[in-house]
């Protein structure tokens, strides 16, 4: 496997955002990725995350709950120290929100059929007071920008994120498939701050403590 690579532009012809053959394409080649292939790739990706260089020692992180032949994010989650409080995401209003979760805890599915912690709105953590949060994704480049399914909630919910590099740290993970030549940046995106496969780790933050 490869070790950690930093984030640089790749030349070519950026893949526009809205190529939805391209997102077909690669759904559907995530989609048939074998199981013993799957199984591998997720405990490969568990290391890789518990390796990054900003990962916090205490605090509130999410992962997803993975659908469409996403990279399971279970190995990772079991994994983690007793000091980080695992968290699935929460679609909240036109906003992404977040809620503490334990294999067994009530799920509720959204909108998309996608399950969710069963809490209360009080319950729900903003994303500002999260410390790591893992985004699943369509496709990614060598620079870590992100193509997801289109519908902004990454985006909408870290807006903040776009001029400051600070927690919550952002991270992608893909299966090394995923990756394309280069992805053109929008207005409006929130830019990773590395993305991780079964065989490398992007960071676009040189300077990350």
């Amino acid at each position: 496997m490869g070790g950690a690579r930093r984030g640089t532009a790749v030349g070519g012809d950026p893949v526009s955002r809205d190529a939805r053959a391209l997102r077909q394409a690669l759904r559907q080649q995530r989609r048939d990725t074998p199981a013993s292939e799957r199984i591998a790739a997720a405990e490969a990706i568990a290391q890789r995350l518990l390796a990054l260089p900003f990962t916090p020692e205490h605090g509130h992180v999410a992962g997803y709950w993975s659908m469409d032949g996403e990279i399971s994010l279970h190995a990772w989650q079991l994994r983690l120290p007793s000091s980080l409080i695992y968290c699935l995401p929460v679609l909240h209003g036109d906003r992404l929100r977040f809620a503490p979760w334990r294999p067994g805890g009530a799920l509720v599915s959204n909108r998309y059929g996608i399950p969710e912690p069963d809490v209360s709105s009080a319950d729900l953590i903003d994303g500002n007071d999260m410390a790591l949060v893992i985004a699943p994704l369509v496709a990614f480049d060598a620079g870590c920008r992100r193509l997801g399914m289109g519908a902004g909630w990454y985006d909408r919910g870290f807006a903040f994120r776009r001029d400051r590099a600070a927690p919550p740290w952002l991270v992608g993970a893909a299966f090394a498939s995923q990756q394309v030549e280069a992805i053109a940046a929008e207005p409006w995106d929130v830019p990773m701050d590395a993305v991780c496969t079964e065989r490398d780790t992007f960071l676009a933050t040189p300077d990350v403590e």
